[in-house]
C-alpha cells in the first residue's frame, strides 16, 4: 500500500520559520535577522510519511504518485513514470521540469509516429500519456510567471489530449461554456449506452488540477458507467486561468449556474438528474454552489472541505498569524524563507498567489479566509456524498465537519487503510475510488 503524502508538514515548518522571524523582527536588537533559521535548519520531509518511492521530498513523491495514478484511466505507464523520477535531482524544480518534459516529448513522438502509420489505438494511448506528463512537467514552474515554459507545457498537455480525442472509445467534444462575457473551457463526454435521457455529472477539479486530468481520472470511468460527463475548468483552474486569466473566486455558484444552463441545452440529458462532483478544493467549491443552485440533484465532495483557510492557518501559532496585520514585514520574510527551503511550501505560495490573484503572501492568506462554507450549509438541499480518507493529511477533519453541519439527504464515505485508498482524493487508488463513488451514484442518481 502507498500512503498518500500529506501537505501539512510544510505548514509545521512554516510555523517554526515564522516564529523565528517574528521573534527576531520584534526583538529590536541589532543583528536580529541572524536569529532567523537558515534553510538548512528546516526539514523538508514529514515524520508521518511512509512507503515513499524514489523521493524523500514529500511534494515530489506526491506528484509522482499522482502521475502514476492516471495509469487507471490510460494516462500513464508505470515504468515511464518511475524511470523519469529516478533521473530527477531531489528538490530541484528545474530537473523536475526537464526530465518530465523529456519523457513527454519522447512519448509525443511515439504518438505522432503511430498516428502517421494508421495505428490509432497506439496513438491514442501515447497522446494521453504525453498529456499527463506535460502537465506534470510544469507543476513546479510557477515561481516566475514570465517563464513561458509553464504555459507552453500546459498547452502541450491540452493539445495532446485534443489529439487523442478522435481515437477515444467515448465520444468526447471540446466545448466553450459562456461565462460573464468570456467562456470556460471543457469537455462533454457522452455516456455509453443508448438511453434517450441520461443523467449528467458536472465535474471540476480544485486547487491544482486540469480538465484534461479529470477527464482521464474520473470522466472516462463515469462515461463507461453510462453517465454523460461535462468536465470544465473554472476560474483559477486550467485553461480558464491560463488563457482567460480568471483567478479563483469564492462565490462558486456564479460559476456553476452558467454551466448548468449550458447542460440543459445538451442533447439526451435528463434535466432532472444533474449531479455535480468537486475534487480536492472542489470539495468546498461544489457544495458552496449547491447552496444557491438548486437544480443540482446530487453533489459529490471528494474530499469534503468546510474551510480552506483553517487547515493552512491552523498549523501556525495564532500569535504568529496575527503578524499578517501587526508586522507584515516579518510575516512576508518568514513566508519567503519557508518557500525557499521547502518544495511544497514554495509550490503552495507561488501557485496560490497566481491562482488567487494575490499581490503578496500576506494578501494570499487574507484571500483564503473567504473560502469557507460558514453560514451556507443550511441552504444545501440536494443529496450530498461527503468523501473522506482515514489518512487525510491536508484537510484532516474537514469532511466530517462539513457532513455534520449538513441538513439534507447525506452520506459520509470513508476510505480506510484497509481499502488501500486512505488519503486525500484517493490518489494512487483510482480504481477503488471509482468503484465506490460511482456505485453510490448509481444507487442515488442513475437508478434512484
Amino acid at each position: 500500500m502507498y500512503e498518500r503524502v500529506g501537505r501539512r508538514g510544510f505548514l509545521k515548518n512554516a510555523a517554526v520559520s515564522v516564529t523565528a522571524v517574528t521573534l527576531a523582527a520584534c526583538s529590536g536588537r541589532p543583528g536580529g535577522d541572524e536569529a532567523i533559521l537558515s534553510p538548512d535548519e528546516i526539514s523538508t520531509t514529514s515524520d508521518t510519511i511512509s512507503n515513499k518511492i524514489v523521493f524523500e521530498d514529500e511534494a515530489y513523491y506526491y506528484q509522482l504518485l499522482r502521475s502514476l495514478g492516471l495509469t487507471y484511466g490510460g494516462g500513464a505507464d508505470i515504468n515511464e513514470c518511475l524511470a523519469t523520477a529516478h533521473r530527477i535531482a531531489e528538490g530541484d524544480d528545474e530537473s523536475w521540469f526537464e526530465e518530465w518534459n523529456k519523457t513527454a516529448e519522447r512519448v509525443l513522438a511515439i504518438a505522432e509516429k503511430s498516428e502517421n502509420g494508421g495505428h490509432t489505438v497506439s496513438a491514442r494511448e501515447a497522446y494521453l500519456r504525453a498529456s499527463n506528463y506535460f502537465r506534470t512537467a510544469e507543476f513546479f514552474l510557477h515561481a516566475d510567471l514570465s517563464d513561458t515554459r509553464a504555459y507552453e507545457a500546459w498547452k502541450m498537455s491540452r493539445d495532446c489530449f485534443l489529439k487523442a480525442m478522435p481515437y477515444l472509445s467515448h465520444a468526447v467534444e471540446a466545448v466553450e461554456i459562456p461565462f460573464e462575457g468570456t467562456t470556460l473551457p471543457g469537455y462533454f463526454i457522452k455516456g455509453e449506452g443508448d438511453r434517450k435521457s441520461t443523467p449528467l455529472i458536472i465535474m471540476h477539479s480544485g486547487f491544482d488540477g486540469t480538465a484534461e486530468e479529470v477527464c482521464i481520472s474520473t470522466g472516462f470511468p463515469g462515461a463507461m458507467r453510462g453517465y454523460h460527463c461535462l468536465v470544465f475548468d473554472g476560474p483559477g483552474q486550467g485553461g480558464a486561468l491560463r488563457e482567460q486569466h480568471l483567478p479563483f473566486r469564492p462565490d462558486w455558484e456564479t460559476v456553476v449556474t452558467p454551466v448548468v444552463d449550458y447542460t440543459l441545452e445538451l442533447p439526451g440529458v435528463d434535466k432532472e438528474r444533474i449531479a455535480l462532483m468537486g475534487i480536492s478544493l472542489g470539495g468546498l467549491l461544489a457544495p458552496r454552489a449547491c447552496a444557491f443552485e438548486h437544480r443540482i440533484h446530487t453533489c459529490v465532495a471528494n474530499g469534503g472541505v468546510f474551510s480552506f483557510y483553517d487547515p493552512v492557518a491552523g498549523e501556525v501559532p495564532e500569535r504568529v498569524m496575527k503578524m499578517k496585520f501587526e508586522n507584515p514585514k516579518a510575516f512576508e520574510t518568514a513566508v519567503k524563507m519557508m518557500a525557499a527551503a521547502n518544495a511544497e511550501a514554495r509550490w503552495f505560495v507561488n501557485d496560490g498567489m497566481w491562482k488567487f490573484g494575490a499581490e503578496s503572501p500576506t494578501d494570499l492568506f487574507v484571500k483564503l479566509e473567504d473560502y469557507t462554507l460558514e453560514g451556507v450549509t443550511d441552504k444545501i438541499r440536494c443529496n450530498m456524498l461527503i468523501v473522506d480518507g482515514e489518512e487525510e493529511h491536508f484537510f484532516e477533519g474537514q469532511a466530517k465537519k462539513l457532513y455534520d453541519l449538513l441538513d439534507c439527504p447525506k452520506e459520509y464515505m470513508l476510505f480506510t487503510v484497509e481499502d488501500e485508498a486512505p488519503s486525500h482524493c484517493q490518489t494512487g487508488a483510482e480504481g477503488i475510488s471509482a468503484q465506490r463513488i460511482f456505485d453510490w451514484l448509481d444507487d442515488t442518481v442513475m437508478n434512484g
